[in-house]
């Protein structure tokens, strides 16, 4: 197995990992946005809550829930270590020296992937202790919904969306999400070989309104409800 692990190791094989659990990540956001729009329906969390129950019983979620834990933390150290890497076969010069070719909005997202990654894990860690946590450990407000008891994760959501500073740091979270997509979507597919004339300019747009959509989604719900409710 040495070669598998040589692979693995390898700038080619740490890429194929980043691609792949990166692929992973971005299906799982989209579930898990349709699963938080529930928290704009004016039910009083009661749809939201169901959701929450069903997503933390399900064996084939909770199953689904650990591999993405686990992608999360591979996708982050596999693309720290690409960034350290990088930087050191740039030397001291850093980004002194660039090239004109590649200028906007993709080239700074391709440049400041290692920082924007950072910011996004130091979010998830903040994100998860708050209410992925709490979920699990708290001691949280109980809720009935026709004889059910659930957990009332609703009453904590409203809670921090209630602290506008929450609501600006969530928001520029999502930016920086948009910004990561931004290069990561087409980069994913690339990686993986999938580079051609007549698909990459698809995938290139949409990667784009994906990029856009997504982190618009969640960046939607802290604002709303910190308005409206």
């Amino acid at each position: 197995m040495s070669w598998f692990s040589n692979f693995l190791t390898s700038s080619i094989g740490r890429k194929m990992v980043m691609s792949l659990t990166g692929i992973f990540l971005i299906l799982f956001l989209v579930v898990h946005l349709v699963g938080n729009l529930q928290l704009l329906y004016d039910d009083g969390g009661e749809k939201f809550n169901l959701y929450a129950k069903f997503m933390t019983t399900n064996p084939l979620i909770k199953t689904t829930s650990y591999l993405l834990y686990a992608f999360i933390l591979i996708h982050a150290v596999q693309g720290w270590l690409l960034w350290r890497k990088n930087r050191q076969a740039r030397g001291p010069q850093g980004y002194a020296v660039k090239t004109t070719k590649s200028v906007g909005t993709n080239s700074f997202a391709a440049s400041n992937m290692g920082w924007l990654g950072t910011i996004i894990f130091i979010f998830l860690a903040i994100h998860l202790y708050q209410f992925w946590l709490q979920m699990k450990l708290g001691h949280l407000p109980m809720a009935i919904y026709d004889g059910q008891e659930v957990k009332d994760l609703y009453a904590i959501v409203s809670v921090a969306y209630e602290n506008v500073g929450f609501v600006i740091f969530y928001v520029v979270s999502m930016i920086v999400i948009a910004f990561h997509l931004l290069h990561g979507f087409q980069s994913a597919f690339q990686t993986l070989g999938i580079n051609h004339r007549k698909y990459t300019p698809f995938i290139k747009g949409v990667g784009k309104i994906y990029a856009i959509l997504i982190p618009l989604g969640f960046a939607i719900i802290p604002v709303y409800m910190y308005l409206f409710h």
